[in-house]
Order: C-alpha cells, then structure tokens, then sequence
C-alpha cells in the first residue's frame, strides 16, 4: 500500500521544521539527559506500598500519571500521582530551554518527536512499572454527588504496580471483553480499578449537571508495521480512557484551585464561549431542537445528549461540528485576583494544565509553581515569563496541531489510494476562503470538497467520492 517515493518520516520532520520547531535535541540537552535523573530526596512520604496503576494508550512510554483510590467516610479517596519532571530538569538548563521553545511533544503516527529526551520522557521520569519514582501527588475525597473536597497536594514516593491500557481495560470495565491478563492476577487490581471507574462515573455526573459538553469523539490511528503504513482505522473514547480524562480534569481544577487561594500566579487553560454560537443554533433548530440566542455551555450539552440518545448512529457527526465550531483552547497567565476566562467546554471556572509534564510545558510550569508554594519558596517565574510561556505554549499548540492534521492526511493519502471511486458518508467541517472541507466516518479522514462545494456549511452531513489522492502534498480530495 505504502508508495515507494513517498517517505512520510522524512515529510515529518519538514513539516516540523517549516512549523517553526525544532526536531532535533540541542548537543548540550542530548548531553545533559546521560546523566539526568531524579534526585533522591529523604523525608518525603513513602507511598509505594499502594496498588497504583496507570492506564494510557496502548504505544506510550511516556507516563505521566498514576492514579489509586479507597473508599472512605466523605466518598472515594482519589490520589493522582504525576511524575516530577522538575527534580530532574532544572530550570534555565539546555533541556529546559529546549523544552520552554518547544512546548510540546508531536506525535505524527510516523514518528514522535519528544519535548524532553526520551531517556527522561520514557525512563527516568516516566512512571514506568515497578519503578521507584517521585511524584507529585494530588488528593481529593469524591463524594455521592460528584463534588470534589478534602482536596491536599504533596510531594512523594510512589511505584507504578500495573502498567495498563485503554485498549485492554476499557472493553472489560464496559463487560464487552474479558478482563486483561494483568487484571485477572490481581484480585485487588481487580477492586482498584472498578473503585476508580465508580469514582469516575460520579466525576462526570457533576460535570454534565454542570454543562460540561459531551462529545463522540473519533481519532485516527495509524496502523504503521515496520515504518510503513498498512492502513488507518479509528479509535474511540471507551471507559477506560474517560476515566483518565475524569481524573485529570478533577486533578487540574484541584491544582488550579491551589494555586489561585494561595495567590499564586499561574498558567491556565481556557476555552472560550465559541464566536460562531448562531451556528449551533442553526444546528440544533435543523435536528427539530432547541438552543438559546446566548452561549449556553449547559444547554449545548443537554442538546447534544439529546442527539446521542435520539440518534446515536449520527451523533459522532454532530460532535465533530461542534467542535469545530467551539475553536480551539489556549493558555492564559493568571494574576492574582484577576478575572480569569474559565473553560467553556468543561464548565469549569478554575482550570490548567498540570498532568503531563513528560510532553506539555505547561505543565512543568505549574509543577514548578506548585513544588515552590509546598516548599514556601519564591515563585519561580515573573509575570512577565509567564505571559511569554503562555502564549509560545499557544503557539506551538496550534503548531503542532497542523503538524499532525497534515502528516494525517498524507498517512491517510497513502492508506486511501487504493479507494479511489468509493462513496463514503461525511460531514462538513470547515468553510473558509481556501475552500470547504469535510471528514469521513470510516475511517474518520479529512479531506477537501472539490465538486458540489455549493451552499453547504460547518455540521452538513452529505455523500461523497473519493476523487483522488496525493501523499506528497497531503491532499485527499472528494466530490459530490
């Protein structure tokens, strides 16, 4: 299937390069990974006797997080355990520069292009089983209707017992699966998990009540065999994978929160009210259904978890529209008291991002913020380099996001070649000055609608034909 001429890995790193980052590791980082490591610290708390665990995609050697819960008076004990990347990368030294520029580690389903060096990202502060590693933990106590309380963060020693994965645990916890090899050895891994995932169902409860909006939402995963692309196929969210998600964001708002009491100036993450609200509106009016004339985070998701029960099959497309038309997150520096713009899609006021530190920056800015104020120490960044990480880190967000749409849509050219002429469902997902757009459902593959563009807008669901591809310049073109 692969095309002879086309070398994606090669295409990758150009993509990278004209996107403004930088692919390869500085000789100085590259020299100072061979001997980073984290420092060994007495006095901090001994938390590896406890069943943690961690549950990520299937190819990450990356682990930023370990998670492990009791149930107890006030509702469900949740510690979330992230990797403290700071004791081994101090701040101002050529790893953390080339970090600071980078902001964020790209994944480009040909090739990964690391933020940190991969001896740190994927050994030395990645949570790896059956590791001793220092972490810096949050607690929080979830309680029957979903709030968040008896919040703490400390610093600590954990160890990774069972490293899992979306792909094994979530089919078992949805009883579509038997239950992982791992997970059946272990009767209270078995206890651990079913405790995390009621855990989580009670985090998403009082979100949705709040009207944090609920999305189908479908990524493209590359089948590579030896570097070479056998085909695409997409992926779903599945239990598993929302429990992490219900986790983090419980974890985020709780550091968030921390920061914010004790005056301490932060990153945050913010999504904005989405500009194109009249759009939606359209939307839901066209599926015979109802939203206000002003942004409404709680009725958008009533309406959309009326569209998934209603009409489920299609429901993957109304997600998508809505996103696209939500428009992308971006960090903020915020000051002390300061009105700061919460996070439109989660319905929360205070959010950052804190559980990645391995990939984000951002991350290993809040973690240095963090470790300061337990250490009642100086922050460690001024305002003003808080406002320049702050928006480099938006930057190079968006960077890499093109990044991977482009590498996709070549991945996806060269799995699609042999489609040529074959009908597909899809759904509009852009209109711009440089052309319509629209994305299949199987697989979930983007393209540019080169015939029968006419009157059609973000959120249409229409037929198409693929027309034609170019793996060269990413291009996938479909016609009505």
């Amino acid at each position: 299937m692969n095309h002879p001429q086309v070398d994606l890995a090669a295409m990758a790193r150009q993509e990278m390069t004209e996107r403004g980052f930088e692919p390869d590791l500085p000789a100085a980082a590259v020299q100072q990974a061979e001997g980073a490591r984290q420092k060994a610290e007495p006095g901090l708390p001994d938390l590896t006797s406890l069943l943690w665990s961690s549950i990520d995609n299937d190819e990450s050697r990356d682990l930023d997080q370990v998670e492990w819960a009791e149930r107890g008076a006030g509702g469900i004990r949740v510690l979330v355990g992230i990797a403290d990347v700071d004791s081994a990368v101090a701040k101002g030294t050529p790893i953390d520069l080339h970090a600071a520029s980078e902001t964020t580690t790209v994944y480009t389903g040909i090739r990964t292009f690391p933020m940190l060096p991969e001896r740190l990202s994927t050994d030395q502060t990645s949570l790896n089983e059956g590791e001793d590693r220092v972490a810096v933990v949050i607690e929080m106590t979830v309680a029957g209707d979903g709030s968040i309380g008896a919040n703490r963060i400390y610093r600590a020693r954990v160890r990774n017992g069972a490293q899992l994965t979306y792909g094994a645990v979530g089919p078992w916890l949805e009883g579509v699966a038997a239950m992982p090899a791992k997970v059946a050895a272990s009767a209270p891994l078995v206890a651990q998990l079913q405790l995390q995932n009621e855990a989580a169902h009670l985090l998403r409860a009082a979100r949705d009540r709040m009207g944090a909006l609920t999305f189908d939402r479908t990524e493209l995963q590359t089948v590579v065999d030896n570097g070479k692309v056998r085909g695409v196929e997409g992926r779903r969210a599945n239990t598993a994978s929302r429990l992490i998600e219900d986790f983090m964001i419980g974890a985020n708002e709780v550091m968030a929160e921390t920061l914010r009491a004790a005056g301490v100036a932060s990153i945050r993450r913010i999504v904005k009210a989405p500009e194109r609200w009249p759009r939606m509106v359209e939307l839901a009016e066209r599926s015979g259904d109802h939203l206000p004339a002003e942004a409404d985070a709680a009725a958008l998701n009533a309406f959309l978890v009326r569209r998934k029960q209603e009409d489920p099959v299609h429901f993957a497309d109304v997600s998508l529209a809505v996103l696209k038309l939500m428009g992308p997150g971006e960090y903020v520096a915020a000051r002390p008291g300061a009105a700061v713009e919460g996070h439109f899609g989660l319905a929360a006021h205070d959010y950052t991002h804190s559980t990645a530190p391995n990939r984000r920056f951002a991350d290993m800015v809040t973690q240095r913020l963090i470790k300061a104020l337990l250490a009642h120490e100086p922050a460690p960044y001024t305002d003003a380099e808080l406002d320049a990480t702050a928006r480099n880190c938006t930057l190079k967000e968006d960077a890499a996001r093109k990044v991977q749409r482009d590498m996709t849509k070549r991945i996806a050219a060269v799995a699609l070649a042999e489609r040529v002429g074959q009908k597909f469902a899809a759904v509009v997902t852009g209109v711009t000055p440089k052309g319509v757009f629209v994305r299949v459902s199987d697989p979930p593959v983007e393209g540019r609608l080169m015939r029968g563009e006419q009157g059609v807008d973000v959120g249409d669901q229409i037929q198409v034909t693929l027309l034609s591809t170019d793996a060269q310049r990413g291009f996938i073109d479909f016609g009505r």
